[in-house]
């Protein structure tokens, strides 16, 4: 038996509870995961809420990210072997002391980080490689508008783009808050609180306007970020806490030939995971190896206070990655 965390119904974080399941044997492909740490991240919250369903053959449980040692692997799995130390991308069932992935969608424990920092690693890293890098393309050389620039997504963001040579507009809801985006490595900080994040991004671009948009806003955000956008401009959207439903002028997405595009992340194939990963794995983690790039972390709660993370990440306060510690 194992130690899990259930939603035993929709709402806030007190519905989250500790309690015993048996422990998941892998399947073909899958490896077993002894858990030290669980990564926690927004759509944790949403499912917890009940707006967000795991994908079908999914654990029912919380979590899409953890760190720990291999305990067992399933059938035709040759490139891991008990007792190595990984983080991994999960379907879900991460708040757990044992977790089930697919091989291909682990990651060795980088050098130098710890298993909580390994921990914060594979959710965010596989989002933002897939969105930013992939799906809109950003090149060196191009500016880059980050929503959230304090969250876990936005500290990673950033410092992936400029580590491959953009340069960062990060916005954000408070002074310290501004400065810690600078800190990070954003050229430009913008307090969204104060500041009208449209006019400090073409002021930043005199007047040119930025080539790729990050948002997890949506809703009044999404006609600011087609304004914000230049000519050629990829808009790519992760999330929509204001909500999906937007009005959009089409003669302003036309007239500067802009993309729209965004995804989840957790419904994509098998294969595309596993090609995210090969990806972070030969151009991404010999950075993280190097000291280059370090994940910036939150803070750290028990598996059984579980509550008290969601409760965290939910106030806005938190600034980068918060993890819970499942292993002693």
């Amino acid at each position: 038996m194992m130690r899990v965390i259930e939603i035993k119904t929709a709402g806030g974080p007190e519905v989250l509870q500790v309690s015993k399941r048996d422990i998941p044997t892998p399947d073909h492909g899958q490896v077993l995961i002894e858990n030290h740490y669980a990564g926690v991240n927004r759509p944790d919250c949403l499912q917890r809420a009940g707006l967000y369903n795991p994908p079908k053959g999914a654990s029912d449980l919380p979590g899409l990210e953890c760190s720990g040692t291999i305990a067992a692997v399933g059938t035709g799995v040759t490139e891991w072997a008990v007792g190595d130390a990984v983080c991994a991308l999960l379907p879900g069932g991460g708040y757990a002391e044992y977790s089930v992935t697919h091989a291909a969608h682990i990651l060795p424990v980088p050098n130098g980080l710890d298993m909580a920092a390994a921990a914060a690693l594979p959710e965010t890293f596989f989002t933002v490689w897939f969105n930013l890098f992939i799906k809109a393309k950003l090149r060196a050389g191009e500016t880059l508008l980050i929503h959230g620039g304090t969250s876990g997504i936005g500290t990673t963001a950033t410092m992936l783009a400029k580590l491959f040579g953009a340069r960062v507009i990060a916005t954000a809801g408070s002074a310290e808050k501004c400065a810690k985006c600078i800190e990070i490595d954003a050229d430009t900080s913008v307090n969204y609180r104060e500041e009208d994040f449209v006019k400090a991004a073409l002021n930043a671009t005199n007047g040119r306007g930025v080539d790729v948009v990050l948002d997890m806003v949506g809703g009044e955000y999404t006609p600011r970020n087609i304004k914000a956008l230049g000519r050629g401009g990829r808009l790519v959207n992760i999330a929509f806490l204001q909500g999906p439903k937007v009005t959009i002028n089409l003669v302003d997405v036309m007239a500067k030939e802009l993309t729209l595009t965004g995804s989840f992340l957790r419904p994509q194939s098998t294969l595309q995971k596993a090609r995210i990963a090969d990806d972070l794995r030969t151009k991404v983690w010999p950075l993280i190896d190097a000291g280059r790039l370090v994940p910036v972390m939150d803070q750290t709660f028990d598996l059984s206070n579980a509550r008290d993370a969601h409760t965290r990440m939910e106030a806005g306060a938190h600034i980068g990655k918060i993890v819970l510690k499942v292993k002693g």
